[in-house]
């Protein structure tokens, strides 16, 4: 089992950055593969980037691709996503999954974490 705590979220101007955290607990981290997803208000839960347990294998939808960047750092346990040049669009609320293979759909992550609100105005 690990359970995850987002942070970092916040209001942001548009075209501002901000570095989102994931703190997971146990001592398997880094057997994990982790993803981000966000949830805007009316809308379904979308992929964001995904990175596998070492770190070596990326994705990232093509919304924020350039843009944003997953990283993990497993002596820390920890996972993050530095987002640059933000959008109004990327308002939402942002999780942090865990999963034994990396995935880019929901379904493939067993543990979510409680969410950290992001909104970027223009």
């Amino acid at each position: 089992q690990v359970q995850l705590v987002e942070s970092g979220g916040g209001l942001v101007q548009a075209g501002g950055s901000l570095r989102l955290s994931c703190a997971a607990s146990g001592r398997t981290f880094s057997s994990y593969a982790m993803g981000w997803f966000r949830q805007a208000p009316g809308k379904e839960r979308e992929f964001v980037a995904a990175i596998s347990g070492s770190g070596g294998t990326l994705y990232y939808a093509d919304s924020v691709k350039g843009r944003f960047t997953i990283s993990r750092d497993n002596a820390k346990n920890t996972l993050y996503l530095q987002m640059n040049s933000l959008k109004p669009e990327d308002t939402a609320v942002y999780y942090c999954a865990a999963g034994r293979v990396v995935a880019v759909i929901a379904y493939g992550y067993d543990h979510w974490g409680q969410g950290t609100q992001v909104t970027v105005s223009s």
